[in-house]
């Protein structure tokens, strides 16, 4: 699997950089590996909260602080390593997925869905004054779904690494090369990321299993 000098590596190379950066914490002193060091960080949790990547989402139950305000039943500590927060669940919920109902089809042989029954429960992110970031939600026993910060390599699937490098390119392009240059191949380097990045999650996609509604297996006779 590629570590982050890899990656790091891989981006210059997309920027015709024939350097190559041996360690980035610490940085080895060269100006590729400062520059690495700064960026690379930046570029990874970026990405990391773009899409609901499945090596990175997990589940805890939450610590409760107290009540809420009038809005909201209970307050919740917010997960400290937290990207994204996905849902709300019951301690007892098996997905926060809908399940629907058929109410038959359209004319062009659509499915007609009616309201689902939906697991999450509604919430609200916010921080205190004391900078505490705080989960607000009326569920009791609040399990949170969410994407965390992910540090360690050997976890990213190779599209999100190939993604990442491109991505990481583009924050590299203008202190590397600089001018009116620097700012095309960062631009070239962003397209060629948006495209390795929508290959990346429609991977990631095919591996998250959901509950389906029953009427997507109908036809209409």
């Amino acid at each position: 699997m590629a570590s982050e000098v890899d990656i790091c590596n891989l981006a210059l190379g997309h920027l015709g950089d024939s350097a190559t950066v041996s360690s980035i914490d610490p940085p080895e002193g060269s100006a590729q590996a400062e520059h690495c060091a700064r960026f690379y960080p930046i570029a990874r949790d970026s990405l990391l909260e773009l899409h609901s990547w499945g090596f990175s989402t997990t589940r805890m139950t939450l610590a409760l602080l107290g009540s809420g305000w009038p809005e909201w039943a209970y307050c919740y500590a917010s997960p400290g390593d937290a990207v994204n927060i996905l849902s709300i669940l019951a301690g007892d919920a098996t997905d926060d997925y809908s399940v629907g109902t058929n109410y038959g089809f359209t004319q062009s042989g659509i499915p007609i869905i009616g309201s689902g029954a939906y697991t999450p429960q509604t919430f609200s992110l916010e921080t205190l004054e004391d900078g505490a970031v705080v989960i607000y939600t009326n569920q009791v026993d609040a399990v949170c779904r969410y994407n965390r910060t992910i540090t360690d390599t050997t976890t990213f699937s190779p599209l999100f690494v190939d993604a990442l490098a491109w991505y990481l390119a583009s924050y590299l392009a203008g202190p590397i090369i600089k001018g009116e240059m620097g700012a095309a191949e960062a631009k070239r380097c962003m397209t060629m990321f948006s495209a390795v990045f929508g290959r990346a999650t429609t991977s990631d996609a095919n591996h998250v299993q959901r509950r389906l509604w029953p009427c997507h297996h109908l036809r209409r006779q």
